[in-house]
């Protein structure tokens, strides 16, 4: 475990954490009441800060829902269950902990000062086992130091960190097989492309009315204002272009054409693709059908000729008896007239 303090740019949560974290969930959700549940996360840092949080387990935990400083968590059960993980696979640490939220609890700090003693550079990361909006299900936060302008002594806060879902090969892989029976695989690549960019767009809107409902809380004075947050919105309002320039409506134009062609193009390269390939389709069948005819007149051919032979053999056999019975007769005729002789 580092014993420096690391400076956390971003946390990447894997799939099984999640898929751990809602079994974990679930149990405790038919066995009890209790609204979320905690665990420790494990994991190892990769360069320039970043988090690779690759496996969890849950903890023996306990709050009284009156009173939020009452709480437990056992920590006696956390270090055995590090041994054996550690046995298992000496590369993964404590790397902080988790909850399942799906908000900030007021005795979160108290909990990551007990989960500091393992990893100095403990990292907590909601995981909403239940999500109701769209988005990543995870929020990551690490502990910082306030400092108050009125003089007073520092505190304990929480700062958010970004983090994402990813994924080793292995993993895609469980995971695809696991969505098999969630996806409906009667839906084409383009309905499905279409739902992806709809949910995208419904991200987008619940971000902008949140954005929204904080720059109106703040005009009116019921929140503080957070001159980081300000900046923050400052740049992505620098980002947005500007739509009443001549330049910019120009460019828009000609990107857009350019697109357009392509698409066009590619409209006429696929229907000459498509009757080139119903051109070759009914030449294969005319030389198929020609082949057969061929193949049928010859039949009918070699049994004509075969009937003629027949014919033709057994009127030479029809000859000769006719032959021999004119022959006996004959025959028989020159018998009986030398017995009328004598």
């Amino acid at each position: 475990m580092p014993s420096l303090e690391v400076s956390v740019n971003k946390v990447i949560v894997h799939p099984l954490v999640l898929l751990s974290v809602v079994d974990h969930f679930n149990r405790m959700g038919k066995i009890g009441n209790q609204k979320r549940v905690v665990g420790v996360l494990l994991g190892c840092w990769r360069s320039k800060g970043v988090l690779d949080v690759s496996n969890s387990f849950a903890v023996p935990f306990d709050e009284d829902d009156k009173d939020k400083s009452v709480w437990f968590l056992d920590h006696d059960y956390l270090e055995n269950m590090y041994g054996m993980f550690k046995k298992v696979n000496a590369r993964e640490r404590v790397v902080g902990w988790y909850h399942t939220g799906p908000k900030l609890h007021q005795n979160d700090i108290a909990i990551n000062e007990l989960i500091r003693r393992y990893c100095p550079n403990s990292v907590l990361v909601i995981i909403d086992a239940k999500p109701k909006d769209l988005g990543l299900p995870t929020e990551a936060y690490i502990s910082v130091e306030e400092v108050h302008d009125d003089g007073s002594p520092t505190s304990k806060t929480f700062e958010h960190v970004p983090s994402e879902i990813g994924a080793e090969e292995a993993e895609e892989v469980g995971v695809e097989h696991l969505l098999r029976d969630i996806k409906d695989t009667t839906v084409g690549s383009l309905s499905q492309k279409i739902t992806n960019q709809l949910m995208g767009l419904k991200g987008l809107n619940a971000q902008l009315r949140d954005i929204k409902q904080y720059l109106a809380r703040v005009g009116d004075g019921k929140m503080p204002i957070n001159h980081q947050i300000v900046y923050q919105l400052q740049d992505i309002f620098n980002l947005l272009p500007d739509i009443t320039s001549d330049q910019f409506t120009g460019t828009m134009y000609v990107k857009t054409n350019d697109q357009m062609l392509v698409v066009y193009l590619a409209s006429m390269v696929r229907s000459i693709i498509a009757l080139h390939n119903l051109i070759n389709n009914k030449l294969a069948n005319r030389d198929a059908e020609e082949g057969k005819k061929t193949i049928d007149d010859k039949d009918s051919k070699d049994k004509n000729k075969d009937s003629k032979d027949k014919e033709n053999k057994d009127t030479k056999d029809k000859d000769g008896k006719d032959k021999k019975a004119d022959e006996k007769s004959d025959k028989s005729k020159d018998d009986g007239g030398k017995s009328a002789k004598k």
